[in-house]
C-alpha cells in the first residue's frame, strides 16, 4: 500500500472516530468558524487551568479533512501554554494531517479551519 493511501485511511478512521469531540461546559475559549465555500463548520472549546490548555474538544459537520483536521488539532492544543497559541502557525496544522494540500486550496481551507476557529477564540 502507497504511503499516501494509508494517509487517505488514518484521515478517513478520524473522521469516523474523532477524538476529541464534545462540548466543553464553561470553556474558557470558545469559538465557531463556518467555511462558506463548502458548509464545513468547527466548534472549538479549549478549557485553561494554570495557564495551560487542560482540554480541547470541537463540535462539527463536514468533509472528512475538516473533521480529522479538528479531531488532530484538539490533541495538539492539549498541553500547550495558553500565551502560546497565537504562535500556531498553518504549517504547525497542516503537518499534523501529513498529507500534501498545497495543490488544493479548497481542501487547505478545510484543513485550516480549526486554526481559524482558535484565532477567533483568542480575539474574544
Amino acid at each position: 500500500m502507497a504511503s499516501e493511501d494509508v494517509y487517505r485511511d488514518f484521515i478517513i478512521e478520524l473522521y469516523k472516530n474523532p477524538q476529541n469531540f464534545g462540548k466543553i461546559e464553561g470553556a474558557d475559549f470558545h469559538a465557531k468558524m463556518h467555511n462558506t465555500a463548502c458548509g464545513d463548520v468547527i466548534e472549538l472549546f479549549l478549557k485553561v487551568a494554570g495557564g495551560t490548555i487542560e482540554d480541547a474538544k470541537f463540535l462539527g459537520k463536514g468533509c472528512a479533512i475538516s473533521q480529522a483536521s479538528a479531531s488532530l488539532f484538539t490533541g495538539y492544543l492539549k498541553g500547550r501554554k495558553a500565551d502560546a497559541l497565537e504562535k500556531i502557525r498553518k504549517e504547525d496544522v497542516l503537518a499534523l494531517l501529513k498529507i500534501d494540500l498545497s495543490r488544493n486550496p479548497t481542501r487547505m481551507k478545510c484543513a485550516l479551519l480549526p486554526l481559524d476557529a482558535l484565532r477567533k477564540a483568542i480575539k474574544k
